[in-house]
C-alpha cells in the first residue's frame, strides 16, 4: 500500500527562506500571521489531516469510485467523515476573505496546503478545490446581495461549488455552446442545457452545491461575446438563507473514468433551472476565466502533487528491493544482493523527479506570492508587475507541471518494475489520476497556444520582457561570483536561447500563424525550463551561504548539501534541454505542416 509524508521541511525552506514571506508581514494584510511559528503549525496540522484523514481513504476512493442512486451521487467510504473533518477544522475558509468568514491568510500559504492535500488524495481534494474557483469568480462578478448570500457557506464549506462549461458537443471552442438562459419577470433566468466532465457536480458531502453557469441568452450575439455566468444552485436559498426548494438541475449520468474515481464527473441536466446572473450580459467569459486562472493554478500543483507522492513511494521501493550488484563492485556484502538505489538509471529516474518537484514546489509558491500581490499590495505598479508574471506563467505552469507530473508517476512506476504494474502497489493510480490534469481546465496544446498566441505579445510583450529582466539581473548580479558559477553559467546561457526563441517567434509567427503554433509547446517548455533553473539558482545562492561556515552545525546542513546536489542536477542534465527546443524552433512548421491530411 502506498505511503505519503509531506514534505513541510521543503516548504518551510521556500516559504521564508527563498520567498521571505515575513518581510510582507506589515504591507500585505493576512501576512502578518506568517511568523515562522504560526507558518509551521499550520503547516504540520495540515500535514497530519493529509497523512491521517485523506491519505488512507486515496485507495479507497479509487476501487470504490462513486455510484449514482437516483438523482443523488454517494461519494466512496469515509469521504463524508473527512470532509466533515476537513470544514470543522476550518481548512476551507484558510484563505478566505474574512468579511464573509474566512481566514484570510494568505493565498501562498493556502497553496502549500493544497499541495498536501492533493497529494494523499488528489481526487477527494477536488471537491473543496472546485468551491475555492467558484468563490473567487463570485468575489468578482457578483453583486453585494450575491456575496453575503453565497460565499459565507461555500467558504466555510457548508456549500460547494462548481464551474460548468464544457457541452457534449464543445470543449474548449465556448463559441459553440448551446445551453440557454431566458429571462423572467422577477429577473432571474431559466436554465435549460446539457453540460459534461463536470467535476463534483453532484455529491453528498455538503448540503448544497453552487453551480457556475455559461449559457447564452437568446437574441444575443453570436460566438463567445453572447455568453453570459449564472448561479444555479442545486438548492434555492429562501430570503432568510435557509434552503428551499430542490433546483431543477440533477446529474444524469456519471463518467466512467481512467482515474480520479473518488471525484464524482457528472453529465448535468438543467431543464429549466433557476437561475441568476453574475455581472453583465454576454460578459460571463471574462468572470469565467478568473476562476479558470484560479483552476489553471491548482491543476498545476495538481501535477506537482502527484510527482511528489510518487516519488516518495519509489524511493522506499528502491531502498528496499534487491536486484543485482552495483556496477563498481558490490555495495551490501551481507546482503544478497543490493538494493536498486545503487544502479546508475534508478538514480537517473528518481532524480528527474526529485529535481522537478522541488522546483516546481519553488516555482509554484513564487506565483502563489504573486496572487497575494495582485490581490493586496498597496503599490499599483507592484500589483501590475505580478499581474504580468502571473498571466505569463500560469498556462506555462499548469501545462509543464502536468506534463512532468505525469512523466515523473510513470518514471517513478517504473522503478518498481513488473510490481509497479500491480494494483497493489498504488504506483498505477497515481499514473492514472496524474493524466487528467493534462486534459482539464484547457487542455495543454490550448495553453501553448494561450502563451504564444496571447500572453508574450500582450502589451508588447511586457510580460516576456519583465521575467528577462528579473532572471537576468540574478545573472549579471552574480556572474562573477566563483562559489555559485556552476549554477549561473548554465541558467545564463540558456536564458539567451530563451531570448533567440523569443527574437525567432517575433520574427516568423506574425507572418505565419501556423509557425507560432507550430511550435508553442516546444517554447512553453523553454519558458518552464528557465523559470525552474531561476529557482534552483537562487536555491544554490541561500545553500551556498548556509554552507559557507563550516564550523556552525546549529542548522540542518545536511538538507543545504542535498539541495546544492539537485540544483547541480538540473543545470548538468535537464536545463540542456532547452538547446533541444530551441533546435525545433528554429526548424519551424513546414516539417509539421506539409503532410496533406488525406495522407495522416
Amino acid at each position: 500500500m502506498p505511503s505519503y509524508t509531506a514534505p513541510v521541511r521543503d516548504m518551510r525552506f521556500i516559504l521564508h527562506e527563498l520567498l521571505k514571506i515575513d518581510r510582507y508581514q506589515d504591507l500585505i494584510p493576512g501576512f502578518a500571521e506568517t511568523t515562522p511559528d504560526t507558518v509551521a503549525a499550520i503547516l504540520d496540522n495540515a500535514a497530519q489531516l493529509s497523512e491521517e484523514a485523506l491519505q488512507p481513504l486515496n485507495v479507497v476512493g479509487d476501487r470504490e469510485g462513486c455510484r449514482l442512486e437516483k438523482d443523488q451521487v454517494i461519494t466512496p467510504t469515509g469521504f463524508k467523515a473527512a470532509y466533515r473533518t476537513v470544514v470543522e477544522g476550518g481548512w476551507t475558509g484558510l484563505v478566505g476573505d474574512p468579511r464573509y468568514g474566512g481566514q484570510g491568510l494568505p493565498y501562498v500559504l493556502g497553496l502549500a496546503v493544497s499541495e498536501m492535500m492533493a497529494s494523499a488524495n488528489m481526487a477527494f481534494t477536488m471537491y473543496p478545490g472546485l468551491t475555492s474557483g467558484a468563490i473567487e469568480a463570485i468575489e468578482i462578478g457578483g453583486s453585494d446581495e450575491q456575496k453575503n448570500v453565497y460565499l459565507p457557506k461555500m467558504i466555510s464549506g457548508q456549500w460547494t461549488g462548481t464551474m460548468n462549461l464544457t457541452e457534449p458537443h464543445c470543449g474548449t471552442d465556448l463559441g459553440l455552446l448551446r445551453t440557454k438562459a431566458e429571462l423572467q419577470a422577477d429577473g432571474s433566468y431559466r436554465i435549460t442545457g446539457a453540460k459534461i466532465f463536470i467535476s463534483a457536480g453532484e455529491h453528498d458531502l455538503a448540503e448544497n452545491i453552487i453551480h457556475l453557469v455559461l449559457a447564452r441568452i437568446p437574441g444575443g450575439p453570436e460566438g463567445v461575446k453572447g455568453i453570459s455566468l449564472f448561479i444555479v444552485p442545486k438548492f434555492l436559498v429562501n430570503p432568510d438563507r435557509s434552503l428551499g426548494d430542490r433546483n431543477a438541475v440533477s446529474c444524469g449520468a456519471l463518467e466512467e473514468k481512467m482515474g480520479i474515481h473518488g471525484n464524482a464527473t457528472c453529465v448535468m441536466n438543467y431543464d429549466g433551472a433557476i437561475g441568476y446572473l453574475i455581472g453583465e450580459v454576454h460578459k460571463g467569459l471574462s468572470t469565467m476565466f478568473v476562476m479558470m486562472n484560479a483552476a489553471r493554478l491548482a491543476v498545476a500543483v495538481q501535477g506537482l502533487s502527484q510527482a511528489a507522492v510518487a516519488y516518495q513511494n519509489a524511493v522506499v521501493y528502491c531502498k528496499d528491493r534487491l536486484q543485482g550488484r552495483s556496477l563498481t563492485g558490490v555495495k551490501h556484502p551481507e546482503l544478497t544482493a543490493d538494493p536498486l538505489i545503487v544502479h546508475p538509471d534508478i538514480r537517473r529516474m528518481l532524480m528527474i523527479v526529485r529535481v522537478f518537484q522541488e522546483g516546481a514546489r519553488a516555482l509554484s509558491y513564487w506565483a502563489g506570492l504573486q496572487v497575494d500581490i495582485i490581490r493586496k499590495h498597496p503599490d499599483p505598479e507592484t500589483r501590475r508587475k505580478a499581474d504580468d508574471l502571473l498571466s505569463l506563467l500560469t498556462p506555462v505552469m499548469k501545462t509543464y507541471f502536468t506534463d512532468m507530473g505525469f512523466t515523473a508517476a510513470n518514471l517513478c512506476l517504473q522503478c518498481f518494475g513488473g510490481h509497479g504494474y500491480i494494483v497493489q502497489w498504488g504506483m498505477e493510480q497515481f499514473v492514472r489520476d496524474a493524466r487528467i490534469t493534462q486534459i482539464y481546465e484547457g487542455a495543454n496544446g490550448i495553453q501553448a497556444l494561450d502563451l504564444v498566441g496571447r500572453k508574450l505579445p500582450a502589451h508588447k510583450g511586457r510580460a516576456i520582457q519583465l521575467f528577462f529582466s528579473i532572471a537576468g539581473g540574478f545573472c549579471e548580479k552574480y556572474k562573477s561570483n566563483a562559489a555559485l558559477s556552476p549554477f549561473v553559467k548554465p541558467l545564463t546561457e540558456a536564458l539567451e536561447r530563451l531570448v533567440e526563441a523569443t527574437q525567432w517567434l517575433m520574427r516568423h509567427a506574425i507572418s505565419n500563424p501556423e509557425s507560432g503554433g507550430a511550435v508553442s509547446m516546444d517554447y512553453l517548455y523553454m519558458v518552464a525550463l528557465v523559470a525552474l533553473g531561476y529557482q534552483w539558482a537562487q536555491v544554490a545562492r541561500i545553500c551556498t551561504n548556509q554552507l559557507s561556515n563550516p564550523d556552525d552545525d546549529s542548522f540542518d546542513r545536511p538538507f543545504y548539501q542535498n539541495k546544492l546536489v539537485c540544483a547541480q542536477f538540473f543545470m548538468d542534465k535537464v536545463l540542456p534541454e532547452t538547446m533541444t527546443h530551441l533546435a525545433r524552433i528554429e526548424a519551424g512548421a513546414d516539417a509539421l505542416m506539409n503532410l496533406d491530411a488525406e495522407a495522416f
